[in-house]
Formats: structure tokens, C-alpha cells, sequence
């Protein structure tokens, strides 16, 4: 009797389910895709990061299930962020061998929707996989960029720059109130805020800030030294990444290095224009003590 041979699709028969399972472990991988097949879905498996990358590429899937660690260029972090943006209503897990991954869930749910730590329950993984896809997307993390970060954490920002400013003993020897310890930052932030939302190349000469050049006229003329106006930008950048780190639950990671970078690069042009005006102003003030006491000068 010949063998039966399986007839086209029919619209009786459901539609599987796609996972892409990525793991360097050959038996991880054959074992785990015979039980996910046995519960109904199909898998097409990666033993590396290139591997994986290329199937997303050329592929459709539903699922990935991707180890966080593997030997070779990249890990998992790089699959799921390749994942969303090819497939933004896949459902993404991340597993690790490490059970202190557990511990640092806050920080890798930002790209991935779960973490599921080895050795893996098969009952409970299937299990997660079916309710994740009942529950789609909608219950995945809200994902924002930098700039919207910024811009929606300004001003918890500058009072937590505030809070680390008065807590440096040579910097509160300028006695200020908190507006003008203050006045430039709320200007700063719509400059970062503008600078991320409108990229410039790697090397490209900062934009000229107006208000970064009044900055240090300003600052000099209360009373900072050269020394102080540097604490303070540095202890700003220490603030503002504060920020991004409280808000790592939601910041979009495939952002998140340009995003740093050009924080950075701002916050540091801000402060060379603001140096440059205040060794301005430090040579008119003195050109201006000289003449008090030799008009001659």
C-alpha cells in the first residue's frame, strides 16, 4: 500500500505558529525543537548570532527564543533588537544559564518581553510561549526613545544635578539661589532633546549654542573658577545618564549608544563654547580692574 502523502493546506487546518530558536548548544537545540513541534509549533533553529540574523531577514516568525550568551560575535541582546525591528509583533524570550539573570531582569526586559533561566522547564516554557502569544504585544513594554526620555525627565534631572551640585563642597562656595544655579539648564535640555531627534554625523562640529556662550559670562561673573564650570558639566552628564538608567525598563536599546554618544558630544561642545566666553570675559574683566587702577592702561 503506498504511503500517504500530506495533502495541501485547508482552511480547517490552523496556521503553526513560527519560533526561531537560537542556541550554540547542537542538543539544546534538538531537543528543544522536537518539543515545541510536538506541542504544535514550528521551528526553525540558529547556532549563532549571524545565522539568526539572516533568518530574520529572509523569514517571518512569531517567536524567538534566544540564548543570551553564545561564544561568537554578538549575543542575544543583538537577535531581539534585530527581531522587533523586523518583526515588531513577534514575542521575544531570552534565556541564560545564570540564575542571577533573574536579578537583572529590569535591564534585558527592556528589549526582550521574558526572561526564562536554564535549565529550562518544557511545560512551563510552552506554557509561556502560548500566553504570550494570547496576549500579544499589548502586554510587552512601552518602548521610548532618548530624546523623549529626556524631554518628558527634564526637570527631574536638573534637581538631581541640583542635589549632586550642592553636595560638591567647592562648588557651593558660590552661594546661588536655585534659579540661577539653574538658569541654563532648562535651554541645555531642548538643545540635547533637538539634537537627538535630528541626528548629526559622526564628527560633524557641534551647533553653536547662544545660551552655552551666556552660560560662562555668567558663571564667571559669579564667581566660578574655570575648575567649577567643568565639575558641573561633568556632573550634569553623570545626571542625565542617571536618568536613562532609571528608565532603562522602557528606553529603545538599538537607540541607545547614538543616543549616548550625541548626549555627550553636545554636553561636552556646550561646555567648550561655555569655556571659551568665560575666558573671554575673565580677560575683559581684568582689562577692565587694570584700567580702574592705571587709566592710562
Amino acid at each position: 500500500m503506498p504511503e500517504a502523502k500530506a495533502g495541501p493546506l485547508t482552511l480547517d487546518q490552523p496556521v503553526l505558529k513560527r519560533i526561531l530558536l537560537v542556541d550554540d548548544n547542537q542538543m539544546i537545540r534538538e531537543s528543544l525543537s522536537a518539543v515545541l513541534e510536538l506541542n504544535g509549533f514550528q521551528v526553525v533553529v540558529a547556532a549563532n548570532v549571524n545565522d539568526a540574523l539572516r533568518l530574520i531577514g529572509a523569514q517571518t516568525f512569531d517567536v524567538l527564543l534566544t540564548d543570551l550568551h553564545m561564544p561568537e560575535a554578538g549575543d542575544g541582546l543583538t537577535v531581539v533588537s534585530a527581531m522587533r525591528h523586523s518583526h515588531p509583533s513577534a514575542v521575544t524570550f531570552i534565556f541564560s544559564c545564570y540564575p542571577e539573570m533573574k536579578e537583572a531582569a529590569a535591564a534585558i526586559l527592556m528589549q526582550a518581553d521574558e526572561i526564562l533561566v536554564k535549565p529550562l522547564e518544557v511545560a512551563k516554557l510552552v506554557d509561556a510561549i502560548k500566553d504570550r502569544l494570547t496576549l500579544g504585544k499589548a502586554a510587552g513594554r512601552v518602548v521610548e526613545n532618548v530624546a523623549n526620555i529626556l524631554e518628558l525627565e527634564t526637570q527631574s534631572t536638573i534637581n538631581d544635578w541640583l542635589l549632586r551640585v550642592e553636595l560638591e563642597p567647592e562648588i557651593i562656595t558660590v552661594p546661588l539661589d536655585y534659579e540661577a544655579r539653574c538658569a541654563h539648564l532648562p535651554q541645555l535640555f531642548r538643545d540635547l532633546v533637538t539634537r537627538l531627534r535630528h541626528p548629526l554625523p559622526l564628527g560633524t562640529r557641534a551647533r553653536v549654542s547662544q545660551s552655552a556662550a551666556e552660560h560662562g559670562r555668567v558663571r564667571r561673573n559669579q564667581g566660578y573658577s574655570a575648575a567649577m564650570l567643568v565639575e558641573e558639566s561633568r556632573m550634569l552628564q553623570v545626571s542625565i545618564f542617571q536618568t536613562l538608567q532609571n528608565n532603562l525598563h522602557k528606553v529603545d536599546f538599538s537607540l541607545l549608544l547614538v543616543g549616548v554618544m550625541s548626549i555627550a558630544d553636545e554636553v561636552d561642545s556646550q561646555l567648550a563654547q561655555s569655556m571659551a566666553s568665560y575666558a573671554a570675559e575673565s580677560k575683559t574683566n581684568d582689562l577692565t580692574d587694570l584700567k580702574s587702577i592705571d587709566p592710562s592702561r
